[in-house]
């Protein structure tokens, strides 16, 4: 066998593999005897079809599959043998004809896409913010507000106010303000404090169980509406309901006191309101680590980016996606979409040089440790925070089994590998906002 590189540029290449009978006519013969044993004819006992029988009859695909998977090798050990970095994989030439009936001889050619050259490397010299966020009062306030409403009690008043859940029944309107007979009809819970319509909102506040209100302007909420009436919206914009209340539940928030303190921490580790706002700043601190250091990541990976400036071989990529798909997508969607591939592509290509030239690893015994932890959290946040070990180990095992859940979970460490790798060699500007300053920064950087 014979395999030549012929560059075309910087980013593409072209490989022929030239086959003669020598290459594969052992493995054809073999392939051939194998078949003979297991093939079935009429007139003939199982495994005694005369072999020039089989060739006739099924020889051709038996090269044809022997002949591929020879390239196939062949091409893998080539590109590994000569440290070809490459995206993706060969695609066959558009115009390779082979005939596979009358040639003994075959020559295949095969379009590569080469990865680019690349020379990034991190410096202290360079210099990058990072946003902390302060738990200020007005947050610390809201997160109480949020377990005071979480551990509250719920009671039904006679007469609705404007935070209250209603359940009742939506009925369609026609144009005379009359049910319609077979129309729309739907049993479910509003919360009026997620109504924005304030004409609507008045309607259901100063309910008793079995009034009716008609509620109308519906496209003014029709996100809200749609989410639990699931009404397209062209519907909302010309439809009337109306709303009969079936029951209202309103919850009554919780004292800030040692009751409440115990339910959230446990008896007797906090004491006071101070030390009660003084816990909850510690971890919303915790908390926004997480949210700190996903912007952190993302601005380096934007200035990574600009100055890796890596270019890619597009046309080679578009027909390899076409190709590889396996959703049938059209060349136009290829089209729409490729800047956004060839973005995270570029990264990808980054990220993998940045770990093997700074010998980043996740050791087998780390990701352990993360699904460990992982699952006693899930766990806690389905209410039990007292699992026993079994039971854990019963998780993380089922965890350690999805191909899928194992991927993310490589991919979260690699991740805070890199961010950590980052902080540790770049010039960090630390500085503090709050929530909202944060949050303003993050949607503008979006946007």
């Amino acid at each position: 066998m014979n395999i030549v590189k012929e560059n075309i540029d910087d980013l593409n290449a072209v490989l022929k593999v030239k086959i003669a009978p020598t290459d594969y006519l052992e493995r054809y013969n073999n392939a051939l005897k194998k078949y003979q044993k297991k093939v079935d004819m009429p007139g003939f006992r199982p495994g005694k079809v005369p072999l020039d029988m089989v060739k006739k009859r099924f020889g051709k695909p038996i090269l044809v599959e022997e002949i591929n998977e020879l390239l196939s090798q062949s091409l893998h050990n080539y590109i590994s043998e000569n440290k070809i970095e490459i995206l993706g994989n060969p695609l066959p030439k558009m115009d390779n004809h082979i005939d596979f009936d009358h040639q003994t001889e075959f020559e295949f050619q095969y379009d590569l896409g080469l990865a680019p050259k690349m020379n990034v490397e991190l410096s202290s010299k360079e210099k990058y913010p990072y946003y902390s966020i302060k738990a200020d009062d007005a947050l610390i306030d809201k997160h109480i507000d949020y377990f005071r409403k979480n551990y509250g009690s719920i009671i039904h008043p006679e007469t609705s106010e404007d935070k209250d859940v209603l359940v009742g029944d939506f009925a369609e309107l026609d144009a005379h303000g009359n049910i319609v007979p077979g129309g729309f009809f739907k049993t479910t819970l509003i919360d009026i404090t997620k109504v924005t319509n304030s004409s609507n909102k008045i309607k259901l506040i100063g309910l008793k169980i079995d009034d009716k209100v008609v509620l109308d302007n519906l496209s003014d909420d029709a996100a809200y509406l749609f989410e639990i009436l699931q009404l397209p919206a062209d519907k909302l914009k010309v439809t009337s309901l109306q709303f009969r209340l079936r029951n209202l539940s309103r919850i009554v928030q919780a004292e800030v006191n040692q009751d409440l303190f115990d339910k959230i921490y446990g008896p007797g580790k906090v004491h006071s309101v101070e030390e009660f706002r003084s816990k909850i700043s510690e971890e919303l601190a915790v908390m926004f680590v997480a949210d700190s250091d996903r912007k952190f990541f993302n601005e380096v990976i934007e200035s990574l980016l600009k100055r890796a400036n890596l270019a890619l071989p597009e046309s080679f990529l578009k027909r390899y996606l076409l190709a590889t798909n396996k959703e049938r997508i059209s060349a136009e969607q290829v089209d729409k979409e490729y800047n956004s591939y060839s973005d995270s592509l570029k990264w990808q290509l980054i990220e993998n040089h940045l770990l093997k030239t700074y010998k980043v690893v996740v050791p087998a015994e780390e990701l352990e440790q993360f699904v460990i932890n992982a699952v006693k959290m899930n766990l806690a946040q389905r209410g039990m925070q007292n699992a026993s070990e079994e039971e854990v180990k019963m998780h993380v095992k089922k965890v350690l089994e999805d191909e899928k859940q194992i991927r993310g979970a490589y991919d979260r460490l690699y991740d805070q590998k890199l961010i950590d790798l980052f902080k540790n060699t770049f010039t960090i500007d630390k500085k503090e906002v709050t929530y909202d300053e944060f949050f303003k920064k993050e949607n503008n950087h979006t946007h």
